[in-house]
């Protein structure tokens, strides 16, 4: 009788991105990075996500540590990055070309990617939201990446009240608490599979 073969060994994710990456405010486990890495092994696709977030990192700043984020052993991307840009009104033209950068290095080295989004808020007019907004959808399809135009979607879609009674944002309303975290992993999720179904051999 045949032995089992060895397991196959698990996909190794970089995640790059900013606070709502790195789990600002968070405890360890509560963090984007932990609770996504479970529910993948939850739906039977146990991975190795790498948590390459930095709070307080703008897109200029993924870009720069790019090159040696990318271990020789990452074979996807995530790359979540824009929030900071959106606190400090950086114009959108600056934060397209440096994620079509990061995109277009990821991508040179053969690996997929999924591209998260943040919306922006209207505060700084209508043409700004429009700008910014139009980044992620047309740099996915630049880049054949797969997309998720809002990572806070899940939350912000709630009214006010929801969100306060559910506990799903930190006191600053802009970091997710741990139950906004979960519910925000519920729709990047399937994300993740689909970035992994890319993966040679996924």
């Amino acid at each position: 009788m045949l032995a089992a073969g060895p397991a196959a060994a698990e996909p190794v994710v970089l995640a790059l991105g900013d606070s709502l990456t790195a789990g600002y405010g968070l405890a360890p486990e509560d963090g984007l990075v932990p609770q996504l890495t479970r529910w993948l092994a939850d739906q039977g696709h146990p991975a190795q996500v790498i948590n390459a977030g930095v709070s307080g990192d703008t897109t200029a700043g993924g870009r720069v540590r790019l090159d040696w984020s990318l271990e020789p052993q990452v074979q996807a991307v995530i790359v979540a990055l824009g929030g900071n840009d959106l606190l400090r009104g950086i114009a959108p033209e600056e934060a397209r070309a440096n994620l079509d950068a990061i995109l277009a290095s990821v991508t040179a080295k053969g690996l997929p990617v999924l591209l998260v989004g943040l919306a922006a808020p209207g505060n700084y007019g209508a043409a700004y939201q429009r700008d910014f907004d139009a980044i992620w959808p047309e740099l996915s399809a630049k880049y054949d990446a797969v997309l998720l135009p809002n990572l806070l979607a899940p939350i912000m879609a709630l009214p006010l009240e929801e969100r306060a009674k559910r506990e799903l944002m930190q006191g600053d309303n802009i970091h997710p608490a741990p139950a906004g975290v979960a519910l925000v992993v519920e729709a990047l999720g399937p994300k993740v599979l689909d970035l992994l179904a890319k993966v040679p051999g996924g």
